[in-house]
């Protein structure tokens, strides 16, 4: 305890220079915690997007279907089993036709997907009841990154080509309906979505379909055969993989923030030691040993960390959870880069993420504060009254 009150003063009679540590080690602490909540919030709000959009609550896939092998979609496709058509009719599942087809916008040919969906489905968060069949030209849902890269706009009109089972190419036109605004990039890159019950008539295939996805907080019933279903970590696990990489470069940067910190502490140590020599020296006269010692300018380097905690608590924990509460904007033109994110990230801040990013500042700071005291335990107590350093 008397260690403690002695550090404690001798820190706080440096007066402005303590602050001045806590400070930048409180900057390092913030500014941290803030990048690693942004990253997480990004990542947060990526997956729960995937999952309201596309996902939902896991999908039932045809078994021939495989999402990176264009060439299966041919095959990939069959009629609803009962179970499935069931859910379905309840409104807990949306079906999904999935074609392969062509689109020639100003007299170019671009290979697509043509995707069928129900309008009036309820399961996935984009506006499928804008292609509602009026009797008119085929309504056709295209998404704004794509719609931008052909060229295309509300109202235009546009050929479909594609394949039909027998092996024939048959074409229609289809007038673009609706140009949506998303925030997932595989629902809108190279694909238009077209009323299923069209598509179905269209390719000759009534009643069939090539994935079923179920509503979220649906329990999902065992796959029929001839079907495969894919629960919401199967199809996340792609999305995880790119957070699990990012995680290191989070890491590179909560390692320089700290390191900022911490130099200044070191600094501060190494300054102390040779500006305190005959005060080490009367020390070790009056009865302190060598380990004593150094216990006490390690424990002076510590409360460095101390007071930044603090002092980063009072400032820091009211602007974050502004940040947190108000967004932060996306610059124009992320959306080009497929991430799935909205107009604004909102960084999400855990306990956990919070007391991690203490404990090793706090960590990190005694071992930092400890290195320059081992001077101590080789100086000579007559040297250190003389102001000498061994």
């Amino acid at each position: 305890m008397l260690t403690l009150r002695l550090a404690l003063r001798n820190v706080l009679g440096t007066g402005i220079r303590a602050w001045l540590n806590a400070l930048i080690i409180s900057l390092a602490l913030v500014v941290a915690t803030w990048n690693q909540g942004l990253v997480s919030g990004m990542d947060e709000q990526a997956a729960q997007a995937a999952q309201a959009i596309e996902f939902g609550g896991g999908q039932y896939w045809q078994e021939k279907y495989d999402p990176f092998d264009p060439l299966t979609l041919d095959e990939a496709h069959a009629p609803l089993p009962p179970a499935l058509q069931a859910l379905v009719d309840d409104g807990r599942a949306a079906a999904v036709l999935v074609l392969q087809g062509s689109i020639y916008p100003r007299g170019r040919m671009r290979s697509i997907l043509l995707k069928g969906i129900d309008p009036g489905q309820p399961i996935l968060d984009f506006p499928t009841a804008k292609i509602t069949a009026d009797g008119g030209e085929l309504p056709a849902l295209i998404g704004g990154r794509f719609a931008k890269a052909v060229g295309l706009a509300r109202g235009d009109s546009v050929t479909l080509r594609w394949r039909e089972p027998g092996g024939a190419f048959n074409a229609q036109d289809a007038a673009v309906a609706h140009v949506m605004s998303t925030t997932v990039a595989s629902i809108d890159s190279n694909q238009l979505w077209l009323p299923l019950a069209k598509l179905q008539e269209m390719a000759r295939l009534p009643g069939e379909a090539t994935l079923v996805v179920l509503a979220r907080g649906t329990p999902p019933p065992a796959a029929p055969p001839g079907w495969t279903f894919r629960d919401a970590d199967y199809l996340l696990r792609d999305l995880r993989e790119l957070v699990k990489a990012k995680s290191y470069g989070r890491t590179i940067f909560l390692v320089i923030f700290l390191s900022l910190g911490m130099l200044a502490i070191f600094d501060t140590q190494v300054l102390a030691i040779f500006r305190r020599r005959r005060e080490i020296g009367t020390l070790v006269a009056l009865g302190f040993t060598r380990g004593q010692v150094i216990r006490l300018f390690t424990l002076e380097g510590a409360l460095y960390g101390v007071l930044a905690v603090i002092l980063g608590a009072l400032y820091g924990l009211p602007l974050l959870w502004l940040q947190a509460r108000a967004g932060f904007p996306v610059p124009a033109g992320t959306e080009d880069m497929g991430i799935s994110i909205g107009e604004r990230i909102y960084p999400a801040y855990s306990a956990g993420l919070i007391l991690g990013i203490v404990l090793v500042s706090l960590l990190v700071t005694t071992v930092v504060s400890l290195l320059p005291t081992r001077r101590i335990a080789r100086l000579k107590p007559t040297d250190a009254l003389r102001g000498r350093m061994s």
